[in-house]
């Protein structure tokens, strides 16, 4: 492994370089608290965050990580899709914590979601039967679809006067979009009343976030951008159309941000020991044994926002290779090492047979991906406790022997590992920001 040089930038991105889960939050914790603004740039409440802050489990699904810290400003950018409702529940359970939430600063260019996309997004979910794409039927992609469409509401429409108008003539438009497709039209002007009570509430948060991230750059205040999902869900450049529907790579920064693209300086990747993914869709390491259950119970793999249980399997280089070049990856920040204590024998995917040529890229079609057979690498595990390791040295040779492996075989240095949940049992070998 070449020598690690200290390098601090001013930008950088935190991003899932599988298919989510990977642990960005604590990540995304540590690093928030040396950055003046923390953004949530693309998604919505289909994300979701486990912290551990000052010894409490938080789930943050809208929320920045940086939300704990008083003096640093949280926004969600203007390429998130919004569910008033949600944020504000967020929010007021924040608070009956004791984290007030007075940093917060939402974009009056962000979308809202509301009940018809919701509707929606459920019952077209629901129709395709085995064939589900696994959405968490929160409107987010209905609500993205109503972007595209230039049909949607913003947060700037949400809180103004002319909020009414627009929602009666969408709501109207959508339920006959609903009863089309046979399912229970939403009552529009019932409705109305809740959502003009939440927009007044939600009111003194929204801003114009565009100037204020630019502003901050400007001043050179360090900015931490935080991605929700993982690049293998980008709508470009996942699995499609097993994906989610917004940029979940680095290319989202800037448009789900405005601030542009030359301006970001490092880029964050953050690796599970192994892999995991939620809902439908090709899978070449899954393990589907007592391996695979044995992981899913030590690394607690439900999901944050569904509880669904995780499709756990081995680690996946090729998915990785094509996450750093997707998403331009500077480091790797490899999280829950220590799950894969205990087991005898490791496995790393380098390559996949396809019909007996090895294969290193990933397909467009999910269908050829399918048919793809994992080659595979094997390395000794380890029996040894890591969990109060403090330093790169201190692991078993085992376990350096894995990392050094992921660093050749990625071209990237790992410059953080997790070894627990709590914010000490991480280890920094090299810091980014």
């Amino acid at each position: 492994m070449k020598e690690l040089v200290l390098k601090m930038s001013k930008t950088a991105v935190v991003i899932g370089s599988q298919w989510g889960d990977e642990g960005k939050g604590k990540i995304t914790n540590y690093l928030s608290e040396k950055a003046q603004v923390v953004v949530r740039f693309q998604g919505g409440d289909n994300a979701g965050n486990t912290i551990n802050f000052d010894d409490n489990v938080y789930k943050l699904h809208l929320l920045p990580s940086g939300i704990f810290n008083r003096d640093t400003k949280n926004i969600l950018g203007n390429g998130m899709v919004i569910n008033p409702r949600s944020l504000l529940k967020e929010i007021e359970s924040m608070q009956l914590r004791g984290v007030p939430c007075d940093n917060l600063f939402v974009s009056d260019r962000a979308h809202v979601v509301f009940d018809f996309n919701i509707g929606i997004d459920t019952f077209n979910e629901d129709r395709l039967g085995n064939q589900k794409i696994g959405t968490t039927k929160k409107g987010i992609g209905p609500t993205y679809m109503d972007k595209a469409a230039r049909s949607g509401i913003r947060m700037a429409d949400f809180i103004s006067s002319d909020f009414r108008a627009l929602y009666i003539k969408q709501g109207n438009r959508k339920n006959e979009e609903i009863s089309y497709l046979g399912g229970e039209p939403i009552d529009v002007v019932g409705s109305l009343k809740e959502y003009e009570a939440l927009a007044k509430k939600i009111a003194p948060y929204v801003t114009d976030t565009v100037a204020m991230v630019n502003e901050s750059y400007d001043k050179g205040e360090k900015i931490l951008f935080e991605g929700a999902q993982g690049s293998l869900l980008d709508i470009d450049f996942g699995t499609y159309p097993y994906v989610t529907s917004s940029n979940t790579s680095t290319g989202g920064v800037a448009t789900g941000s405005g601030l542009a693209f030359n301006k970001i300086e490092d880029v964050v990747g953050i690796v599970k020991a192994y892999t995991s993914r939620v809902g439908s869709g090709p899978f070449p390491t899954e393990l589907l044994n007592e391996t695979g259950k044995f992981i899913r119970e030590k690394g607690n793999e439900y999901g944050t926002t569904t509880k669904r249980p995780r499709r756990v399997g081995w680690l996946d280089t090729v998915v990785l290779k094509y996450s750093m070049m997707i998403n331009g990856i500077t480091g790797i920040s490899l999280m829950l090492l220590d799950v894969l204590t205990g087991i005898e024998e490791l496995k790393i995917c380098v390559g996949y047979n396809v019909d007996g040529k090895e294969i290193h890229t990933i397909p467009a079609r999910v269908n050829d991906y399918e048919k793809y057979k994992p080659i595979y690498i094997t390395l000794p595990g380890w029996k040894e406790d890591i969990t109060n390791v403090k330093s790169f040295d201190e692991l078993p040779e085992n376990a350096q022997n894995y990392i050094k492996k992921i660093e050749e075989l990625c071209g990237v240095d790992v410059c953080y590992f997790s070894v627990g949940p709590e914010a000490s049992q991480t280890v920094i070998r090299r810091e980014l920001f």
